[in-house]
C-alpha cells in the first residue's frame, strides 16, 4: 500500500508542478504565462499578456487573437510621442527565429475590447493566439495581480 501513496503523492507533486508552469506549446513557439490583472466589475476594455518564445530557426508572426470574454482583442504597443506615452494597434507581432517577444504592462499587451464578462482575480479565461506559422495555440489567461512567475521586461 506505501508504494501506491507514493506513486500518488508524486503524480499529485508533478500534476501540479505542471499547472503553476502554466505555459504552453505550438509549433516551434512557447507561451508562457498568460496573465491579465483583475479589474473592476464596470470594466469594458482589459488587457492579457504573455511571452512567445520561438525555438525554430525561422520567424513567426502573431496574426490576431480572440476570447469569448471580449467582443473583440487587438494587438497593441506602447510608443513615447514627446513626452507622452500613447498606445497604438499593431496588425501583427513579429517573433524573431530563436527569440522571443514579451507582451508586458508598458510594452507590447493584447487589448480586450468590448468586454462580454470582467474576469475576477483568481480566474482563467481563454484567449486564442492565431500565428501565421504554429497556426492556431489556445491558451488559458489567469487573472492576477501580477505574474506568479518572475519575467524579464524586454524592450522590443
Amino acid at each position: 500500500m506505501a508504494p501506491l501513496r507514493t506513486l500518488l503523492a508524486t503524480a499529485l507533486l508533478l500534476g501540479s508542478a505542471v499547472v503553476s508552469a502554466h505555459s504552453y506549446h505550438g509549433g516551434d513557439l512557447d507561451i508562457g504565462h498568460p496573465w491579465s490583472r483583475p479589474l473592476p466589475p464596470v470594466a469594458t476594455t482589459g488587457v492579457a499578456y504573455l511571452t512567445v518564445t520561438n525555438q525554430g530557426e525561422a520567424e513567426d508572426v502573431l496574426l490576431s487573437a480572440e476570447s469569448p470574454v471580449a467582443e473583440k482583442v487587438e494587438i497593441h504597443t506602447h510608443i513615447k510621442d514627446g513626452d507622452l506615452m500613447k498606445m497604438r494597434q499593431l496588425d501583427e507581432l513579429v517573433i524573431p527565429a530563436g527569440g522571443e517577444q514579451t507582451l508586458a504592462p508598458g510594452g507590447h499587451h493584447l487589448m480586450l475590447m468590448g468586454l462580454k464578462q470582467v474576469p475576477a482575480a483568481g480566474e482563467r479565461f481563454p484567449l486564442t493566439l492565431h500565428f501565421k506559422e504554429a497556426g492556431t495555440i489556445e491558451v488559458e489567461v489567469a487573472v492576477d495581480a501580477e505574474p506568479t512567475e518572475p519575467q524579464e521586461h524586454h524592450q522590443h
